[in-house]
């Protein structure tokens, strides 16, 4: 099934987006794909074997339901699903941060480069949303977000994901800048402990939530941080109305989709079950939520979780479909885009 069907029924995407077990569907995932209160499937390193095998796999989603949302982790660096077959191994934003210390004008080209080869390249095989750029700030600590970072300084971050987020829009892509209102000062990571950072909220508005603001308009999705900032709010920010309508919705005038970060990580276990969790992140302000390896919990949220569907939210969530069907690959390879933008990032050694 085709996007084109699309023109003549919207989608109706519901809130929880989910994974599927392997290189195929098998009948777990038909059945969750199926279900009304499914909005998104979001794939995994296990889920790619081979760019015809990826396609398949798309198409097989889209054949269960055209108005689900296919997204993936491809951020470059360390984490990148699809590293063979063709997919260019991309850099870790970090790199980019660096050649801005060395030529401003030049990293600006590179991000660009490197947010339309990131999509291109997924587009070819139906996927409509990377949850890329990172925004949080590099200060050093973080293992877990590292070098995923562009920069510690809060301006280089916005210039550089600027330029990264309009390299996806050239290839068709939306975008999501995660993790708000800021994941890097804190050591902890939020897949295994309840990261606390103990700052004000003045000191966090200063620096790590200043590329949401100055980003304004252009971002199309953000993502809240499994993180506690005790001194402005008890909860972690995905689950806190403070944090998503307070500050991302009123002080920032942000108007994209809010997704949950993976409610199966150690981060989200301060809500309680699952759906606890789930029914916090929604009434929060959050208009996805995301359930990932762990079907048993999966299947639990979609019996569980009243089947309510936010008009407002699904409006938000059809922005973020890709408008064009995929190109093949060869057709890609063709691209003088695709091939300038591939030169540009191995002249500068950002590829091998």
């Amino acid at each position: 099934m085709t996007r084109t069907s699309n023109k003549s029924r919207k989608p109706q995407p519901g809130p929880i987006v989910l994974d599927v077990a392997g290189v195929q569907l098998d009948t777990d995932d038909i059945r969750r794909i199926s279900h009304p209160l499914t909005g998104g499937v979001i794939l995994f390193s296990r889920n790619f074997e081979s760019r015809a095998q990826l396609s398949a796999l798309t198409r097989a989603i889209r054949a269960v339901r055209d108005d689900v949302l296919i997204c993936i982790d491809h951020e470059g660096g360390r984490v990148q699903r699809c590293k063979t077959d063709g997919f260019t191994h991309l850099p870790a934003m970090r790199k980019l941060g660096e050649l801005w210390e060395r030529d401003v004008l030049l990293a600006t080209k590179a991000a660009v480069a490197c947010g339309y080869v990131l999509a291109a390249e997924l587009r070819t095989c139906d996927i409509d949303l990377s949850f890329t750029p990172v925004l949080d700030l590099d200060y050093g600590g973080s293992a877990v977000i590292g070098d995923r970072a562009f920069s510690r300084d809060p301006r280089v971050t916005t210039m550089l994901a600027s330029h990264l987020m309009h390299g996806l829009r050239l290839a068709g892509m939306a975008n999501c800048g995660k993790h708000f209102p800021g994941h890097g000062f804190v050591a902890a990571d939020s897949h295994v402990a309840v990261p606390v950072d103990e700052r004000t909220l003045d000191e966090i508005l200063a620096e790590d939530a200043r590329p949401y603001d100055w980003l304004g308009m252009t971002l199309a999705s953000v993502m809240p941080a499994h993180v506690i900032y005790p001194k402005v709010d008890p909860n972690p920010a995905g689950f806190s109305r403070f944090w998503l309508q307070d500050i991302l919705r009123s002080l920032l005038s942000f108007d994209g989709v809010i997704f949950s970060d993976d409610l199966s990580m150690e981060g989200a276990s301060v809500a309680g079950s699952v759906t606890d969790a789930a029914h916090a992140a929604l009434t929060a302000g959050c208009d996805m939520v995301l359930i990932c390896n762990s079907p048993d919990k999966a299947d639990k949220l979609l019996t569980e979780l009243p089947v309510v569907i936010d008009k407002v939210a699904q409006r938000r969530i059809r922005k973020l479909f890709a408008a064009s069907k995929p190109v093949t690959w060869k057709k890609l390879e063709a691209s003088t885009d695709y091939r300038n933008a591939l030169r540009l990032l191995r002249e500068h050694e950002l590829i091998a």
